[in-house]
This record gives structure tokens, C-alpha cells and sequence, in this order.
């Protein structure tokens, strides 16, 4: 039988702005611009070509989100690198671990799971869920927090949670749902703009083919989820694991049994949600109260 994981404070999730490591994401990124245009492609084609979003191909440029192993190695093929940026692929490994160990255990092992999981499936009663956040809209849910964190704080734990969007961005996808109370897109954290923003986001990210978003509308005499927010992982290789967090304290869960009661759990909140096309215009509607 498995077990559940010691509970533990979560600090954030990885930073990778500290020691050097983002100047050494941006020389990277610059390498990778000038292979791109000595081959002559833009942005979008090489996006195309590597199965990544165009947006996440000019972040890495950028330098503002990390390179996977595998990014690296199709773009050394693809752009005639003769092997330079695959050569550069363990540092980007030593550099993450390096970062990484700077949080606590619970916190390394959840980001390493979500990242390799084959099915994610996220329910949320307060907040929208992480992977579909804006960036605004994480920087006012961190400028809110209690005690107050430091400006460079949030700067960290924004870039961050920014990262581990990544996984939107590979492909293929993995197996994914989020299930959202409607009261969350009702609560204009950071201020209506913020939330507008949010919202009109939730819609792309909902035409989107592959992954599911679902709304739990308040009207609901009969809700499976009153016991809180949770989240359930596939990893690849691996059994489904849980995560609950609740007032900064998280907990990773392997036990079999909990993890099979919190799949059954979700399979009932998706059914009493709306369908996609209902939900998507519930967002809509909200949209069009303001």
C-alpha cells in the first residue's frame, strides 16, 4: 500500500532568476534566434514545425521560460546547429536542479510530477487553477497574500508559476480538465480588469483543442466537490497521485485508495458541471455583465 506524503509548507514553486541561471536562459535564447534566422524561419514556423506554441518559441528566446531537453534537441536538428545547443542541454538540467533545491522537498516533487504527467485534472473552489492563470492575475493573488511577501518575492513565485505553464505549450498534451466553481469568476481578484483579462483568457484557452474546461454553476442543489479544491496526476510511468493544499500547507497524496476516492469524486463534479459550450458561455455572459 502506498502512503501520503508528509505535510510540509509550500514556498513557491521553482524560480529560475537567481545566481545567473536567467543571463544563462537568455544567452541561450539568443543562440537559438540567430540559428533561427541564419535558416530563415520566423517565430510561428519554427513553432510550427517543433510542435510548440509561437508565444512559448519567443519566450525561450526571451529567455524568460526554460528550455526542455527535447526543445533544445529538435531545434539543434532542425536549424543546422551542428550540435551546440544540444551540447548546452545538461547545463539547463544542472541549472533547474540547481535552483530547484532551494525549496522544499514537497514543492520539487509536485512541479517534477505535474511536468511529466500524461493526465492532469485540477478542481478549483477559490481561484483559477495555476496552469490557466495570466500573470496579472498571479501578481495580485501574491500582493494579496498574508504575511506580506517582498517585492522580489513575487517576482520569483510569478515567474515561476509562469513557467510551469509550459506544459500548454508541448506537445503532445497531456490528458487534461479543469472543473471551476462559478463563484471564482465571479470574484474580481486584482481588480475587474484583471479578472477581465482572466476570463477572456479562460475562453481561448477553452477552444482549445485537447484540453476540457467546465464550470460548476452555483445554481447546484447536488455538489460532489463541498470538500475543497484538489488535484489529481498521471505521471508518466507512475500511479495517479493527489494534491490538496489549503492555507499555504500542501499535501502530495499516493495513498491508492484516497487517490481512487478522489478520481471517483471528479468523475461526479464533471458530471454535475456544465458542458464545455455551456460553460464557455457562462464566461461569456459574466464577461458581458461589466
Amino acid at each position: 500500500m502506498g502512503s501520503v506524503e508528509k505535510t510540509v509548507f509550500d514556498d513557491g514553486e521553482t524560480a529560475e532568476n537567481s545566481d545567473g541561471v536567467a543571463e544563462f536562459y537568455s544567452a541561450i535564447g539568443k543562440q537559438i534566434k540567430i540559428f533561427r534566422e541564419r535558416a530563415g524561419l520566423t517565430q510561428r514556423q519554427l513553432a510550427e514545425r517543433i510542435g510548440y506554441s509561437e508565444d512559448m518559441v519567443g519566450a525561450i528566446e526571451r529567455g524568460t521560460r526554460t528550455p526542455r531537453v527535447e526543445f533544445l534537441t529538435a531545434v539543434d536538428e532542425l536549424l543546422g546547429a551542428g550540435g551546440i545547443l544540444k551540447a548546452v542541454a545538461d547545463d539547463v538540467m544542472r541549472a533547474k536542479i540547481r535552483v530547484s533545491t532551494r525549496h522544499p522537498a514537497f514543492s520539487k516533487a509536485f512541479t517534477y510530477e505535474e511536468a511529466r504527467a500524461i493526465e492532469i485534472h485540477d478542481y478549483s473552489t477559490m481561484v483559477i487553477p495555476g496552469l490557466l492563470q495570466t500573470e496579472a492575475y498571479i501578481r495580485a493573488l501574491y500582493e494579496m497574500r498574508r504575511p506580506l511577501l517582498s517585492g522580489e518575492q513575487i517576482d520569483e513565485w510569478v515567474e515561476a508559476r509562469l513557467a510551469r505553464q509550459e506544459i500548454l505549450a508541448k506537445w503532445p498534451l497531456p490528458v487534461i480538465s479543469w472543473v471551476i466553481d462559478e463563484s471564482v469568476l465571479r470574484r474580481p481578484l486584482g481588480g475587474w480588469d484583471v479578472q477581465k483579462e482572466q476570463l477572456e483568457h479562460l475562453l481561448k484557452v477553452g477552444q482549445m483543442r485537447g484540453p476540457e474546461l467546465q464550470i460548476m454553476p452555483l445554481a447546484r442543489m447536488s455538489h460532489a466537490g463541498m470538500g475543497g479544491s484538489f488535484i489529481l496526476l498521471t505521471p508518466n510511468g507512475s500511479p495517479p497521485i493527489g494534491y490538496v493544499a489549503a492555507q499555504h500547507v500542501n499535501r502530495l497524496i499516493t495513498d491508492p485508495v484516497e487517490v481512487r476516492n478522489m478520481a471517483a469524486r471528479y468523475s461526479s463534479i464533471r458530471a454535475q458541471a456544465l458542458s464545455l459550450s455551456e460553460s464557455l458561455a457562462l464566461i461569456e455572459q459574466i464577461l458581458g455583465e461589466r
